[in-house]
């Protein structure tokens, strides 16, 4: 498999970390659940990492199942600030050198704190790896280990779609 540039940086700083992982490549998607169906997992295993800005300019990462969203007021809580939001797609690329859909805390061009929600403790998990079309599989007690991450209840389950 010829690696992209980011995937490369994922890979160079699982090693770095001492984190096992497994870069897959996979069809094109529309949707996290397509993306979890092409993977042959559920939703919930396919987790979100989303860069969250702090009001004082700096970030951090939110890892979250797929079938869940940042519950704002825990997440607030857990972090001991009272704003947070996400940032636009120009902002989420400056502060990790990844663009949306690709973003990972692994190879980020900044090392922002990682809050993963509880969740993901104890499981085999997938999340993006810098590139489209490319996940990587990892052990979630490995990668909060090796990031020295928060893990906390942050999420809550999604809202019922419409339509």
């Amino acid at each position: 498999m010829d690696l992209s540039p980011g995937t490369q940086r994922v890979v160079a700083d699982a090693e770095a970390r001492s984190i096992p992982i497994e870069i897959v490549e996979r069809e094109a998607a529309s949707s996290l659940d397509e993306a979890a169906r092409a993977l042959g997992i559920e939703p919930s295993s396919l987790v979100k990492s989303l860069v969250v800005k702090r009001s004082d300019g700096s970030y951090l990462f939110a890892l979250v199942p797929g079938d869940r969203q940042i519950a704002w007021a825990k997440l607030r809580a857990v972090v001991g600030v009272n704003k947070l939001r996400l940032p636009d797609a120009d902002a989420a690329l400056e502060a990790t050198g990844y663009e949306r859909g690709t973003i990972t805390p692994l190879g980020s061009t900044t090392a922002w704190p990682v809050f993963a929600d509880e969740r993901i403790a104890g499981r085999r998990i997938s999340m993006g790896a810098g590139a489209h079309g490319v996940n990587l599989f990892v052990e979630a007690d490995d990668l909060v280990t090796g990031f020295g991450a928060t893990l906390a209840d942050i999420t809550e389950p999604l809202a019922p779609r419409e339509g």
